[in-house]
């Protein structure tokens, strides 16, 4: 076992949360902005200095490899995202690039060279918080974003995806055109090394979870409930049209229906993530005729997905009749699960308990560009890193310890498919 440069994972992090860091607290690495493109820029110049072959592509997506002895093998690949929601943490994404730089500085300081090419990549545009796409960066590898994608406006410029893109030196008209940067053939396997982003590893006392599988996605982003504003003293309850009223009955409405869907063993978290009001209309003495809000539903089993879609649509039809307002949900978007690779599961828990890291099994709730790669066919694994005060806020709080024991687990995992050959007399 060649020990990762952990030393190096840790200079990276402190530089990362430097170049991200807002002044209220919090780190913003932007999608396709300043944020993302100075992550991805650190990394770029740390491959360089490893001796490492740096190249992007029309999404620019970021590959740093170390050429195996058979160039035209198949690639072992690891790596993640390097953008993050606004105000968020510093390790969310950013870790699994990290740890597979660690890997390879590692393997470089000790000459050894893989049979096959080991790329860490770093993926663009993960956080579908900046543009209502998921995994741009991953789908563009493997030339599966859409035109229409192209066009979707980021929600703090409304400015489209191809425009911010162009302003950093992506190509999209190859996009447009499905050029893709990756083939399923060409991949033989992909790791990617997270953070869990919820409570389980901490409280059951592990270091690292092995994730069986990534729940796929439905969303309603633009979702609108319409009534009719009205006084709020002189309209009698009977007469009122209240847009408030109203999702607040579907909102509870779901959540009895999560419970019951849960009660007959479906799996799914529910989630309204914002609920507004229209700030020029809205007003202490009127009936409320506008709300904004948005829809969050998530499972690993597609069947799940759609029957809680019915149960949603039953219910705006059902209260939108019963209380004179109209639903508009808007567009559907979403992502499919993805079951991650048995193989690769079991020698990342024979890896963790060869080298004595508590180690479980567990689902990934969120979404992750693995997602990507397993749906394309390729062999798919992930790794989670226990992590305090959840993800998607400033508060997470990776220890490094534990970092560095998942770390090693994946090397092991990275250099048994790269089939990896120390240099002679290097210590293994």
């Amino acid at each position: 076992m060649i020990e990762p440069d952990l030393a190096l994972g840790a200079r990276l992090f402190d530089e990362l949360k430097a170049l991200g860091a807002d002044a209220g607290g919090g780190i913003t690495r932007d999608t396709y902005g300043p944020g993302e493109q100075a992550a991805h820029d650190l990394m770029a110049r740390t491959a360089h200095a490893l001796g490492l072959a740096v190249r992007v592509d029309a999404a620019l997506n970021l590959y740093l490899t170390l050429p195996g002895l058979d160039r035209a093998a198949p690639a072992v690949m690891t790596g993640s995202h390097l953008d993050s929601v606004p105000r968020g943490g510093n390790y969310d994404g950013a870790a699994g690039v990290v740890a597979g730089l660690c890997v390879l500085a590692g393997w470089r300081a000790a000459g050894a060279q893989p049979r096959c090419d080991v790329t860490v990549m770093g993926i663009r545009a993960e956080e579908s918080a900046w543009f209502p796409v998921s995994y741009i960066g991953s789908k563009a590898a493997f030339g599966l974003l859409g035109a229409a994608d192209l066009q979707a406006p980021r929600f703090d410029t409304a400015r489209p995806l191809a425009a911010h893109l162009q302003d950093w030196g992506g190509q999209p008209g190859l996009l447009r055109a499905g050029a893709a940067a990756l083939q399923a053939s060409r991949v033989a396997a992909f790791v990617e090394l997270h953070i869990e982003q919820g409570p389980v590893l901490l409280e059951a006392g592990l270091q690292a979870g092995v994730v069986s599988g990534i729940c796929g996605s439905l969303h309603y982003r633009q979702a609108r409930a319409t009534g009719r504003y009205a006084h709020s003293g002189a309209t009698p309850r009977a007469h009122r049209q209240d847009a408030v009223v109203a999702v607040a009955e579907l909102i509870a409405g779901l959540q009895q229906a999560w419970i019951e869907m849960e009660q007959q063993g479906h799996e799914l978290t529910l989630t309204f993530g914002q609920l507004n009001t229209d700030s020029r209309q809205a007003d202490f003495s009127k009936v409320c005729g506008r709300v904004d809000f948005c829809i969050d539903i998530r499972s690993r089993h597609p069947e799940t997905l759609r029957h809680m879609d019915g149960r949603v649509r039953q219910a705006v039809a059902a209260i939108g009749a019963a209380r004179g307002v109209s639903f508009d949900l808007g567009p559907q978007t979403g992502s499919q699960p993805a079951a991650m690779d048995v193989s690769l599961r079991r020698a990342l828990k024979a890896a963790a308990d060869a080298a004595g890291v508590a180690c479980g099994e567990m689902p990934s709730g969120a979404g992750h560009d693995s997602a990507i790669f397993a749906n394309q066919g390729v062999p798919t694994a992930m790794l989670f890193v226990r992590n305090a005060n959840g993800s998607h806020n400033p508060d997470e709080a990776m220890d490094l310890a534990d970092f560095g024991a998942a770390t090693r687990v994946m090397a092991r995992v990275l250099a048994d498919r790269a089939a990896l050959a120390p240099a002679p007399g290097s210590a293994t």
